[in-house]
């Protein structure tokens, strides 16, 4: 039986980060577009998985989902080429949306986001922000039942992840009693998964379990935005 790819993956990635260049990237491209595609197949059958529950995602593919490995380095002082890590960004909407969704990282050091699974809303624009946060004031317990919810705890813990300011928005009161929740810029949950949970294929049936259990938060945010 064929060894499972992702522990090729990491090693492949690691390598990478010593010899961050196009020469051995060229040099290295079949094994590279062996693995792209193994992944591509994993996130086939994530999307078949995540379906289910989402069914607007059956049409979609993992082609459609994956990031591309190459850096846009215009505007980094870090000109390096090539990420040190593989992504997707699985939502109903597509990859290219601004509201909320699941995204997954897997990578070495280097890469600037940790390895796991995420769901919700990353640097949304000041409107979006403004009706999130007042979609929280106004339904509060709805929100406190879905962020404490047994499932969701036990696998994203209790903490909300993201940028927040320093001190509580204009408009409202810097004493308000969910301050906390009103400082945040994003609003995410987080999973975290290491090399070794990424070893064998039973992992993207975690990663579809998880998302599940992600989708009443990102619900949530997106109704607070889309709603008219």
């Amino acid at each position: 039986m064929a060894q499972y790819y992702m522990p090729r993956l990491f090693s492949f990635l690691r390598e990478l980060g010593r010899n961050n260049n196009r020469e051995w990237f060229h040099e290295h491209k079949a094994e590279y577009d062996d693995l792209r595609s193994r992944w591509i197949e994993d996130m086939d059958r994530l999307i078949a998985l995540m379906a289910a529950y989402e069914p607007d995602m059956a049409s979609q593919s993992g082609k459609d989902v994956v990031y591309r490995i190459y850096r846009d380095t215009r505007f980094s002082q870090d000109k390096t080429p090539f990420k040190l890590h593989f992504a997707a960004l699985l939502s109903p909407y597509g990859k290219r949306t601004c509201l909320a969704a699941d995204y997954l990282h897997a990578g070495v050091n280097g890469s600037m986001v940790e390895n796991g699974c995420y769901g919700g809303l990353w640097m949304p624009d000041s409107a979006m922000l403004k009706k999130v946060r007042k979609a929280i004031v106004d339904n509060i317990e709805e929100f406190e039942e879905i962020i404490n919810n047994p499932e969701l705890v036990a696998v994203a813990g209790t903490e909300i992840v993201g940028d927040s300011l320093k001190t509580v928005p204009k408009g409202y009161d810097r004493n308000h009693p969910y301050a906390h929740l009103l400082r945040m810029k994003e609003f995410g949950k987080y999973m975290p998964m290491t090399e070794k949970d990424f070893s064998t294929p039973s992992w993207v049936e975690r990663a579809a379990d998880t998302f599940r259990i992600f989708k009443p938060f990102n619900d949530f945010i997106n109704y607070s935005i889309t709603e008219e």
